[in-house]
């Protein structure tokens, strides 16, 4: 297993960002890194995407605890200006065959998104370490322990649905990280970044 994932899985929580502009997307990422969350899945539906994962790798060159990444990685050429903007993981909302063909040839973390037993064997065949259950909110923290029952192995990560209320059941239930998004940017309008810090801080000590 790549150091990469195992630095992903240790930091547990990925922000997942999807800022207005090129902008707010950093400004979100940096504050999250702030708060205590070092997974930075920058979305394709920011604006000027790359951009953002570029100026991220080059910020935290220097902090192996931080890991940038790309999500909503829709199609192969998505995934392809990913790794050039240095992204070291790839999202997506769906299983791509030629995306994971892509990511194992060139030694990235692919998570697909997921939401049955058959696409995630056909994901986890394709070389895929961590499944991405998407939407999280809509198959519960029940489905882990329903899926590890006839396939014990395979390592869980829910998006969409994740919330201060719940990320401790998802843990619990083993899920092996989780995706948090518009929860964490909510109050950005009208408390500025300052709000994604503190929002950061009381997610990672949710989990403790």
């Amino acid at each position: 297993m790549s150091n990469v994932l195992e630095t992903l899985k240790k930091n547990y929580i990925f922000a997942v960002v999807r800022g207005k502009d090129e902008t707010a997307g950093y400004e979100i990422c940096k504050a999250a890194v702030e708060g205590g969350i070092k997974n930075l899945e920058v979305t394709f539906s920011t604006p000027n995407a790359e951009k953002v994962m570029s100026d991220l790798v080059e910020l935290y060159k220097d902090d192996e605890t931080v890991v940038v990444g790309a999500g909503t990685v829709m199609t192969l050429d998505l995934a392809k200006k990913a790794k050039e903007a240095g992204a070291q993981f790839l999202v997506s909302p769906h299983f791509d065959a030629e995306i994971a063909k892509f990511a194992v040839d060139n030694d990235l973390d692919y998570m697909p998104g997921c939401a049955t037993a058959t696409e995630i064997v056909t994901a986890m065949n394709a070389g895929c370490k961590i499944i991405k259950l998407f939407p999280g909110g809509q198959l519960g923290a029940g489905f882990i322990k329903d899926i590890h029952g006839p396939i014990p192995e395979v390592q869980l990560m829910p998006s969409g649905g994740v919330s201060l209320d719940n990320i401790k059941e998802w843990a619990d239930k083993g899920a092996v990280s989780v995706g948090v998004g518009s929860a964490l940017s909510k109050d950005v309008a009208t408390k500025g970044y300052e709000s994604v810090t503190e929002i950061a801080k009381q997610f990672v000590n949710a989990l403790k």
